[in-house]
């Protein structure tokens, strides 16, 4: 009997520290959720007596990402939603995206960039330490009125260094946009019509982009409508509008796109999010889309051969290991060996082997060892002398 109770109140007690866990767990994933969300809405849901879909209109134009996500405030987790975009044929005809570095057509027909999908993407790689440079054609069925272009990165990736805009018909381009620092993944220029763009742009880091979409005057406004099943009693906040892609973890969704019983709720203001934080991987408070080594910490932002790659993610021995974590980084030495584990590689160490090197304890030992030599010597001194003083003298 007692063995039953010791069991019971075990499993009590291992219940309720799992049950902690997972409510710790629920709210590092809301922290770490919402952090990436640049806007949200307070929902103000009427009375309701049974589980309903609402729907919430939405009029931002503006809007980098289609992402949204419902938090139910009351149950602490998040919603599954359905977004009703209303979507417009898109004109691009084929992008294709040249190498001009080595002058060669490197990729065609990359469907990625317009195909409305933020997990695929082009990846731009970089060649050797040199800044790398490309002309990526956008060719379209019909004219395009635009006086932006919004380049959409992946995660963790930083926004190229340099762009620059031509835009006409055929072969006949003009420049619409001259050479300028690249700051935004919204790209503006002058108005613009034609049917065929070429953007051009430097890097120095490897250039993943998701998407390529025009935006501007001359473009029909969409709308969005947001959907989800609401509790009764419950409150709800709706987070859009991130700066990255985020996964999150929602239950099973019901029928949201059945158009009964649905209520419609009027639109809500749009609220700043003060738990926003940029993204930024390396916590070297450098953004990830302006820092130049967005995988390690500099917040120097050092780069000293001038390449758009901040000289940490450099690898100046091309031996294949960059700076920050090289322990030659400018002599090649590809197996790293440390004889006499200095962190300062063999090759580029010219006391190689050296004892108290390789023992850095030794010439402590040795300094503690000459330190009671002299305190010996010193106390036979002044047993010497003190005998010497107590010796009877003669008369």
């Amino acid at each position: 009997m007692k063995k039953n109770k010791f069991i019971f109140s075990l499993s009590l007690i291992l219940g309720v520290a799992l049950s902690t866990c997972v409510l710790a767990s629920t709210e590092t994933e809301i922290k770490d959720v919402t952090s990436a969300y640049r806007n949200y809405k307070e929902i103000n849901l009427p009375k309701i007596l049974v589980p309903t879909v609402v729907e919430i209109p939405f009029t931002e134009t503006s809007l980098e990402r289609f992402e949204f996500q419902v938090l139910d405030k009351t149950a602490g987790n998040f919603e599954p939603s359905l977004l009703l975009l209303q979507k417009e044929v898109n004109p691009i005809r084929s992008i294709n995206i040249r190498d001009l570095n080595s002058n060669s057509q490197t990729l065609s027909d990359n469907i990625a960039l317009y195909d409305n999908d933020e997990s695929s993407y082009v990846e731009l790689p970089i060649i050797d330490d040199k800044i790398s440079s490309v002309d990526i054609t956008i060719n379209s069925k019909e004219i395009i009125n635009t006086d932006f272009i919004l380049l959409l990165l992946d995660n963790h990736v930083a926004l190229p260094n340099t762009v620059s805009i031509f835009a006409g018909t055929d072969q006949n381009l003009k420049t619409v946009l001259a050479t300028k620092k690249v700051d935004s993944q919204s790209i503006y220029f002058p108005k613009t019509s034609a049917t065929r763009f070429v953007i051009r742009l430097t890097y120095g880091q490897p250039l993943r982009i998701t998407e390529l979409r025009f935006g501007g005057y001359g473009n029909r406004s969409k709308s969005y409508k947001l959907r989800f099943l609401a509790q009764p009693d419950h409150e709800y906040k709706v987070y859009f509008d991130p700066d990255r892609r985020v996964n999150v973890r929602v239950g099973e969704a019901g029928n949201l796109s059945d158009n009964r019983d649905v209520l419609v709720l009027s639109g809500s203001k749009t609220l700043i999010n003060p738990s926003y934080k940029i993204a930024d991987t390396d916590g070297d408070n450098v953004p990830d889309v302006l820092d130049n080594c967005v995988s390690v910490s500099n917040i120097d932002q050092v780069d000293v051969n001038g390449n758009g790659r901040g000289d940490v993610c450099d690898d100046f021995d091309k031996d294949g290991i960059i700076n920050s974590v090289d322990n030659c980084p400018n002599l090649p030495n590809y197996n790293q060996q440390d004889t006499d584990g200095d962190k300062i590689g063999d090759v580029c160490d010219s006391e190689e082997s050296r004892i108290t090197e390789k023992y850095t304890w030794l010439p402590w030992v040795g300094i503690g060892l000459a330190a009671i030599v002299v305190i010996i010597l010193f106390v036979f001194t002044a047993l010497s002398m003190r005998k010497k003083t107590d010796l009877p003298t003669l008369n």
